[in-house]
């Protein structure tokens, strides 16, 4: 299949539609975390509909002193491999087709959420992503559209968007591809030198020590709950060595500092390490929140939460996530 270059909204209006249309927005720069995006838009849309992924570097969302010049674009590879994961069209405009009035006076705020983490990290930046957002649904025109889940405060708010301005699009939300060794894939990655890398593996190592924290947090709460309730069954079940495992277990899930404190202490350990490396990470934040507004969740919190850090290693800036599950629901995602 050959998927189609459009670079205006006349030529991509002008495709006769069959089935649902799945858009899949980008900057270019395309990598294997893209074509995964690309694949679940092909499976959404269904062999009869269609599959748009959009080329776009939008200038609004890069504040001073940011790397909009040096964003790597690299639009004939960026086609090829969206032809390969299953687009049907690759629409790529300039800036004067996104904004023909020049920067639009008029754009879509992101409001609250969008002034922490990453807002406050990168002020106005969402205004930007939202506004660029909101246009390419208008010229796109889609039923669905794709977003990874590694950026995943500007998920929440695009479908915060959708749902306060009555889109009336859906929103999917794709998993974070790694490299093998863990790292989040990003178009950024390429940026970074072999050393800078090594240290770059820190924010999700720093995840992942957050996210084996809780889930062995729970499982010893888990078995906490076995204990016999009574003095006779404890006894009784002493005679097979069970009372003790399970004394044992309630003891450090009780001793053990848990919930959403000790998620977070557990990453730190791992970046506080970092910092110390050479090239060191320059941690931005490391936040523990609540996906729904992404303020910080507190210990007594129960339900989804995303464990988030964003760092800086050498010039290149990186953020990545993962979600985890407290209280009743269960145990990390």
């Amino acid at each position: 299949m050959t998927a189609a270059l459009l670079s205006t909204a006349e030529e991509l209006h002008a495709r006769v539609r069959h089935g649902r249309r799945a858009v899949v927005m980008t900057m270019g720069a395309l990598h294997e975390g893209h074509a995964t995006l690309i694949r679940t838009a092909r499976e959404l849309a269904g062999p009869g509909g269609e599959v748009v992924v959009t080329v776009f570097v939008n200038p609004l969302q890069f504040g001073a002193g940011e790397d909009l010049d040096r964003y790597p674009r690299t639009l004939e590879a960026d086609l090829k491999l969206a032809e390969q994961a299953g687009a049907d069209a690759v629409f790529a405009p300039l800036v004067d087709e996104v904004y023909p009035g020049g920067e639009p006076q008029v754009r879509v705020s992101a409001g609250p959420m969008g002034a922490r983490l990453e807002g406050a990290s990168r002020p106005g930046h969402f205004d930007g992503v939202l506004t660029v957002v909101a246009k390419l649904l208008h010229l796109s025109r889609p039923d669905v559209a794709l977003f990874g889940q590694k950026d995943a405060q500007q998920l929440a708010l695009i479908r915060r968007m959708v749902r306060d301005l009555n889109f009336g699009i859906e929103i999917v939300g794709v998993p974070t591809v790694r490299e093998e060794d863990g790292l989040a894939l990003s178009s950024r990655n390429r940026y970074l030198s072999p050393d800078e890398r090594r240290t770059a593996l820190a924010l999700s190592r720093a995840l992942f020590a957050g996210r084996d924290r809780h889930a062995a947090q729970e499982a010893l709460r888990a078995r906490a709950r076995e204990v016999p309730s009574t003095r006779a069954r404890a006894e009784a079940l002493s005679a097979i060595g069970e009372s003790r495992a399970a004394a044992d277990a309630h003891a450090v899930a009780t001793a053990a500092p848990g919930g959403p404190a000790a998620v977070r202490a557990a990453a730190r350990q791992v970046l506080d390490e970092a910092v110390r490396l050479d090239p060191p990470l320059q941690l931005d934040y490391l936040a523990l929140v609540d996906p729904s507004d992404f303020t910080e969740i507190g210990d007594g919190f129960t339900g989804e939460a995303v464990l988030a850090v964003a760092a800086r290693v050498g010039t290149t800036r990186l953020i990545d996530n993962l979600p985890l599950t407290f209280g009743s629901l269960g145990a990390a995602s």
